[in-house]
């Protein structure tokens, strides 16, 4: 193995190959051809004196190096990436930059009112907020594209190498227009699902397995017309103007039903409870910005939960 022929462009390529699981979608990515996505992989092999991806099907997968490199090669960028924001930092008198992954079901929730009391703070970081599929976040935080998750505690199997910091329990609802025909039917809501089209999360989030478990020791082991998103501005709108129900985290809806632009179906969902918090890498080392940040995320949270 000669480490000396391992370079930048060799790192950034195979963490986006092993993130889209993909040649082609890591070439559109990064802005380059296929055969210069699968040139650069090859180097790194050679280099390495091991075959870090193998085919699966149509895309690609890791072999068992691959998973030992990944680690190593996400904190080596991680790492120089935090050492160019030192040097901007340096050069600009700036606060290292934040970023953070957050699930719809806090963005809409305590993330505007953390937000809201960092910028009090005055660190000068600059913030980056993105939301997405748990699964994707977490790879994101994995990979040092981000410094902080805030959802849902992941699987067991989904959080080695990450630290959870408890914050509150959340649970799923059912919710409708108000005025749906649910809302004043005598017979059991669960025997009307059928009548009506189901938005439910997507197979990729974090609350899907517990929905499916809900509905199906409810007696609801199929939907003839569902549509799967985690969009939460296509689902409010959807709903607003249909007699669709929409399966979603209570956090992303809240205010809607406080207001009551929505209406939860009088369904029993505490069993689908699940913890929300932070998430960050076990190995690293939060600067003052972050910290501060998790510090208001936890304020926000605490003030969540003694509004409820």
């Amino acid at each position: 193995m000669r480490a000396s022929r391992i370079k930048f462009r060799h790192l950034q390529t195979f963490l986006e190959v092993a993130r889209q699981k993909s040649v082609a979608k890591a070439a559109g990515l990064l802005g380059v051809s296929q055969p210069a996505v699968t040139k650069t992989i090859r180097e790194l092999e050679e280099a390495l004196g091991v075959a870090v991806v193998e085919r699966d099907g149509r895309g690609i997968r890791l072999t068992r190096y691959g998973d030992v490199f990944l680690r190593h090669a996400g904190a080596a960028l991680t790492a120089l990436r935090q050492g160019v924001d030192s040097v901007s930092q340096e050069l600009f008198e700036a606060a290292p930059p934040v970023r953070v992954g957050a699930l719809p079901t806090v963005s809409t929730g305590i993330m505007p009112r953390a937000m809201s009391m960092f910028l009090q703070e005055k660190t000068g970081s600059r913030i980056k907020i993105v939301t997405g599929d748990n699964a994707v976040l977490l790879e994101q935080l994995r990979v040092g594209d981000l410094d902080l998750v805030v959802g849902r505690l992941a699987a067991p199997e989904k959080m080695a190498g990450f630290s959870f910091q408890h914050l509150y329990s959340e649970q799923v609802v059912f919710v409708v227009r108000t005025g749906h025909p649910l809302l004043a039917s005598q017979k059991s809501v669960f025997d009307g699902f059928a009548d009506y089209p189901v938005l439910m999360p997507t197979r990729g989030s974090i609350i899907r397995p517990h929905v499916e478990q809900f509905l199906i020791a409810n007696g609801v082991p199929n939907l003839p017309t569902q549509v799967e998103t985690v969009s939460d501005a296509f689902g409010r709108a959807f709903v607003r103007q249909s007699d669709a129900i929409w399966i979603i985290s209570r956090g992303v809806i809240a205010t809607d039903l406080a207001d009551g632009f929505l209406a939860a179906l009088p369904i029993d969902t505490s069993e689908t409870r699940g913890p929300v918090g932070l998430t960050i890498r076990a190995d690293a080392t939060p600067s003052l910005p972050l910290t501060i940040l998790m510090q208001t995320i936890r304020q926000a949270a605490e003030e969540l939960v003694a509004g409820a």
